[in-house]
């Protein structure tokens, strides 16, 4: 059943477009005059909250920041993939495409939908920080922000578009400890991405002549008449714009 090998990359690029989104967050500080101070692009990693906080935490003395990871920060990772069945087509329903020649054409089954969860995580030692960062992320989710991607890299010209919707949102302020330990604010932003996995690419013979005899009633072991069916010209690609020629034969010449 398995041995056909294939790879359209579709999670890798899901978890690029995914991060794409969260690329450009900005945290600017000012002074008590409300004048800007500083501005920091809050970095980006795939990585499990687990793993960030271990890092965060590695270090408890405060007066020395060389190992300890700096903040703000964000990270994210897929938790899950849950199979959709409200978006399941036909199963035999296909994508045709030119093939390497014109007598054969590429074929795509219909895809299975999936639902990729993610979840964003992001670290900020004062709330201030904190809130910045949630604030340019809610708006454009309402609750749904839509990318648009190819699924195929063989065929650039097929796109489809991929909604992303937020499911929930929340956070964890450790600020309760000993003076030493560090305060690290989290919040903790879940996400739902639909995700159509295709196959692999088939390919299929290109009919170029249909012939249809036609029989006597009383005679029907006799060929009275064939027609024959072909694309004009005989050549054609299956994606250009041509007619068909229709040639009769009588008994005699069929035969």
């Amino acid at each position: 059943m398995f041995g056909n090998y294939f790879y359209h990359e579709r999670i890798r690029k899901s978890v690029a477009m995914f991060g794409k989104m969260f690329n450009d967050v900005y945290i600017i500080r000012k002074d008590a005059s409300g004048q800007v101070i500083s501005q920091v692009k809050v970095p980006l990693a795939y990585a499990s909250k687990q793993k960030f906080l271990e890092r965060i935490r590695e270090q408890p003395d405060t007066t020395d920041q060389s190992t300890a990871i700096k903040l703000p920060r964000m990270s994210f990772e897929i938790i899950a993939f849950t199979y959709d069945p409200q978006r399941q087509l036909q199963k035999t329903n296909k994508i045709n495409k030119s093939g390497s020649s014109i007598s054969v054409r590429n074929k795509i089954y219909s895809f299975v939908p999936y639902l990729i969860s993610f979840q964003l995580n992001l670290y900020a030692k004062t709330q201030d920080d904190a809130l910045q960062m949630v604030e340019q992320i809610l708006p454009y989710f309402s609750p749904q922000y839509t990318l648009t991607m190819k699924p195929f890299v063989e065929y650039p010209d097929i796109v489809e578009d991929v909604p992303i919707t937020i499911q929930a949102t929340s956070f964890v302020d450790d600020y309760e400890g000993t003076v030493e330990q560090r305060r690290t604010i989290i919040y903790t932003l879940d996400f739902e991405m639909k995700a159509n996995f295709y196959g692999p690419l088939g390919s299929q013979g290109i009919i170029r002549q249909a012939d249809a005899n036609i029989f006597n009633l009383n005679e029907p072991e006799v060929i009275f008449e064939k027609i024959r069916v072909e694309p004009n010209p005989i050549n054609i690609s299956a994606d250009s714009d041509y007619g068909f020629t229709e040639t009769y034969y009588g008994a005699l010449d069929s035969a």
